[in-house]
């Protein structure tokens, strides 16, 4: 076995198995609107991100998502206060004033607001908000970067702008705030004025980088014509395209309690095994290889399958016990769904099993460096 196969090799983790552990437990908590299971997937997701997080500017992005999920609370709650639909429950927390509405619009502004409707309304926000914060965990923890490399060489020239896109972004910021500081070193003013100064020298820059990139991947042999033929392509597309259809409807089956059963789970695998023949095929006739990538190991299966598990064990407990995920009382005391408890404790298992970070002052080859530009070749 390679030394960097092992779990306790130190080197940052396959992005790939960090999303699938924060799809698998964001799909645990889009199954429920019991505050006991989301509030938990929280706390794991958050005991993940600060036991595994690296120094990285992204590995800081939990706490933005955490931050947008108390809007989108406190945003869900204040528009069930002000524009009413429904009962309201028997509990009057106080009164608005109200506006007349047509009746057959279904709203009502203002008026009666029962703690019945904010708790509904806050668990509603709470699923919301615990499936941002487990997008949060996997941009924390993967890298979008090294994730865009990974892609298969079917979507080779998507996974080229997208990685150019999310390298060129952040430096352009760091050249516009350089240029700023050394304004001020100059005693220049701010405001409206300095825009005309400082554009021209981020255009300048950006400019420049621009003509570098393209005389790298022109060294590197980006843009050469390959053996696939015209049907190839196209049945490539096809495939690709309907497999993605397939999984797009698969979820809106899986999310809908009331679609029918054949347009959830079949429609879904469906869709997953018509993409992957498409990118099969669309790889094996591309000549196009990816330069050092990362390794899947044991380290990554275990962690993508603690989120899976964490999935599968909610979506088993929905289907036993479904008065424990979706409570007709919201002014009742939640139960503690045993088997979903259990699965979701299984997502807290990647803060150990993960394997350590490399050290600081990793050499300027390494894939995280943040002094070079990557392109796939």
């Amino acid at each position: 076995m390679r030394p960097e196969h092992l779990p306790t090799f130190p080197r940052s983790l396959h992005p790939g198995a960090w999303w699938l552990w924060a799809i698998g437990l964001a799909a645990a908590a889009s199954r429920t609107q019991n505050p006991v299971p989301l509030l938990m997937i929280v706390a794991v997701t958050g005991f993940v991100v600060a036991a595994r997080r690296g120094d990285a500017p992204w590995a800081r992005s939990y706490v933005a998502f955490l931050k947008l999920s108390l809007v989108v609370i406190a945003m869900r709650i204040l528009f069930q206060s002000l524009l009413s639909t429904g009962a309201q429950g028997p509990t009057v927390l106080f009164t608005l004033p109200s506006l007349p509405l047509p009746e057959d619009s279904g709203l009502k502004l203002g008026g009666v607001v029962s703690l019945e409707a904010v708790l509904r309304a806050f668990y509603e926000g709470l699923q919301l908000a615990t499936i941002l914060c487990c997008f949060g965990a996997a941009n924390a923890l993967g890298s979008a970067r090294r994730l865009l490399r990974s892609v298969p060489s079917a979507l080779y020239e998507i996974g080229v702008a997208c990685v150019i896109a999310l390298t060129f972004a952040p430096q352009l910021v760091g050249d516009a705030a350089r240029i700023r500081a050394a304004h001020r070193l100059r005693g220049q003013s701010g405001g409206a004025g300095s825009l005309k100064r400082l554009a021209m020298p981020v255009l300048e820059g950006a400019l420049e980088r621009s003509v570098d990139l393209a005389a790298a991947m022109d060294a590197r042999g980006y843009g050469r014509a390959t053996d696939e033929g015209r049907v190839a392509r196209r049945t490539t597309a096809v495939l690709v395209f309907g497999g993605l259809l397939g999984v797009c409807v698969g979820i809106y089956g899986l999310l809908d309690a009331t679609a029918s059963t054949w347009l959830g789970t079949p429609t879904l695998l469906m869709g997953l095994a018509l993409a992957a023949v498409g990118l099969h095929l669309g790889g094996r006739r591309s000549g196009r290889t990816t330069y050092r990538p990362d390794p899947w190991a044991l380290p990554e299966w275990l962690v993508a399958g603690s989120g899976v598990l964490a999935a599968v064990a909610v979506c088993v407990d929905v289907a036993l016990h479904p008065a424990s995920f979706f409570l007709a009382s919201v002014t009742d005391l939640p139960p503690v769904p045993p088997l979903a408890t259990v699965g979701i404790l299984v997502g807290l298992l990647p803060a150990v099993l993960a394997p350590p970070l490399p050290v600081a002052g990793a050499p300027a080859g390494a894939p995280d460096a943040p002094d070079r530009v990557e392109v796939p070749a």
